[in-house]
């Protein structure tokens, strides 16, 4: 079963960009490529450091300290040093909010 919460306003989260939020006592990176949204646990699996600090490009978001990219569709991670993957969550848009689930991650490592 889903559980859905509205985790934002779509108008928060920036085209082409990253907005880090917390949705109970989880830390968040709503990811915006296009019209599309992607929730991603927001600390990157090499180091403790926010996702939301990175940069985005299209569907990939890099971690800022040591350069680890990540696939925000699916949380894989494309390139050292991180070699494992970040947890990604259900989300969707409906009107003006995004909703995610935390309640089911997934750590797939396919693309």
């Amino acid at each position: 079963m889903s559980d859905f919460v509205r985790a934002a306003d779509l108008s928060d989260v920036p085209k082409g960009g990253v907005l880090g939020i917390e949705i109970g006592d989880l830390d968040i990176a709503l990811v915006r490529d296009g019209d599309d949204v992607y929730a991603m646990h927001d600390f990157c699996s090499h180091a403790d450091i926010p996702l939301s600090d990175g940069e985005v490009e299209g569907c990939e978001i890099e971690c800022w300290l040591h350069g680890s990219r990540f696939d925000v569709r699916t949380g894989k991670a494309l390139n050292p040093p991180a070699v494992q993957p970040v947890p990604i969550y259900p989300c969707h848009v409906e009107g003006d909010g995004v909703f995610v689930d935390v309640t089911d991650p997934s750590t797939t490592q396919e693309s």
